[in-house]
């Protein structure tokens, strides 16, 4: 992308050494995309996937051949069993609370074993919130055990927390609103390695949100027991206008459909209405936008660590999802910041992101991003609770042109209020 001759020196350079940045990562990526690509193809040929495949369903949606045929597409792409991908799904935090609930049963022990669970997920468990229908208001017992420094998992401590009532652990895959590494596919294969020779009866459950077709191999491809995600996040290409999926053994999928819809019932059902094509093409299309996203993420981190910020990760380190966090030090940066990065929408560019506060989260949270599928993290947006020391979180990007013209803009509305020198 080319300087504009407006922008200030400091931004034009540090365009200039992201471009430079992002060329040498750019066969690395590409390899990587390339193979994903293959794997998401090879999925849809072995399922037969049909014309007629791709219309919807109303009402009960029985006999709904192209919700079956897309759950084994799913099942092949994540390495799993089985999986269900619905639209009745209304985020992530859904689909896992699905998975979660289907699951678990009173007096169940469950460990979070990557440290305190993203946001929206504290009310599920009942760290926050009372009398809601949480897991700990059905008896189920939860403990939570920190990365070490290194944001690596802490086997002795898992195994001295584990009890004969300990049924399940818990890995969230991605950084959420935390300064760490996420998570790659080795860490968690060392962690399956390990369940299964030390504890073999517990079932390991990964929160997979922002992480699908980012490695070569998936949760399911290393023995993950369960797993859940958001369609309007990688797998739904940017076009999947709802939605979400649970994977893994066909028995604890069968549980988690028993939760979403009633027992006896479970995924038999449910309408596909018009999203049916939208499903299958959004899936199709997200090797594509999810190697988009990754090259507006290293774009990003070099761009700001050229500006002088602080960056997580950095943009030479290996990837295992979509988010790339910018340490902003300040509440009014971080304002300034989304609300630069707004500009660079398609939709709603002209609104002005202000904190406010949000279902499921305990502090204020700001988000930038005017998408076409509201909320639809696939496409790019930017956001971020108002605490110490004020991280914007980065995901998504349809086009990684598009990421690096909104950092650009953000950079640029920080300059314009004396935030950047």
């Amino acid at each position: 992308m080319h300087s504009n001759s407006d922008w200030p020196e400091l931004i034009r350079k540090a365009v200039t050494e992201a471009e430079a940045v992002l060329l040498g990562q750019l066969p690395v990526l590409q390899e990587q995309a390339t193979r994903n690509h293959e794997k998401v193809l090879k999925a849809f040929q072995e399922e037969c996937v049909a014309t007629y495949h791709l219309h919807g369903t109303t009402g009960y949606g029985l006999g709904d051949s192209g919700r079956e045929v897309l759950d084994r597409v799913v099942a092949r792409i994540l390495g799993t069993e089985s999986a269900i991908v619905r639209g009745q799904f209304v985020s992530g935090t859904h689909a896992i609370a699905a998975a979660l609930f289907g699951v678990l049963r009173p007096g169940d022990h469950v460990i979070s074993v990557s440290g305190t669970p993203y946001d929206t997920l504290e009310e599920v468990i009942g760290l926050r919130g009372e009398g809601q229908g949480s897991l700990m208001d059905f008896g189920v017992t939860y403990d939570s055990i920190p990365l070490d420094t290194q944001a690596k998992l802490q086997y002795p401590l898992i195994s001295e927390s584990i009890t004969d009532k300990t049924r399940m652990l818990i890995v969230q895959r991605s950084r959420g609103y935390a300064w760490r590494n996420s998570l790659m596919i080795s860490q968690l294969k060392e962690l399956v390695d390990y369940i299964r020779k030390n504890h073999p009866h517990l079932i390991i459950f990964v929160d997979n949100c922002y992480g699908e077709l980012v490695e070569a191999l998936e949760p399911g491809d290393i023995g993950v027991d369960l797993m859940a995600g958001s369609l309007i996040k990688n797998l739904g290409g940017s076009i999947a206008p709802t939605g979400g999926y649970v994977a893994g053994r066909s028995d604890l999928v069968k549980l988690a459909a028993q939760r979403l819809t009633a027992p006896g019932i479970g995924e038999h059902v449910g309408s596909t209405l018009e999203w049916q094509r939208l499903f299958y093409q959004g899936l199709f299309f997200s090797p594509l936008t999810v190697s988009e996203s990754l090259k507006g993420a290293v774009f990003s981190a070099a761009f700001w660590r050229a500006l002088g910020f602080e960056v997580h990760p950095e943009p030479e380190m290996p990837r295992t999802d979509l988010i790339q966090a910018v340490k902003l030090g300040s509440r009014e940066k971080m304002i300034a910041f989304c609300q630069g990065l707004q500009k660079g929408s398609p939709v709603d560019s002209h609104v002005l992101p202000i904190p406010s506060g949000m279902p499921g989260y305990e502090d204020e949270i700001i988000m930038a991003g005017g998408t076409f599928i509201q909320g639809a993290t696939s496409e790019f947006s930017a956001d971020g609770p108002l605490r110490e020391p004020y991280i914007a979180y980065q995901q998504g990007g349809i086009s990684h042109t598009y990421v690096q013209l909104g950092n650009i803009l953000a950079a640029l509305k920080l300059w314009q209020l004396g935030l950047l020198s």
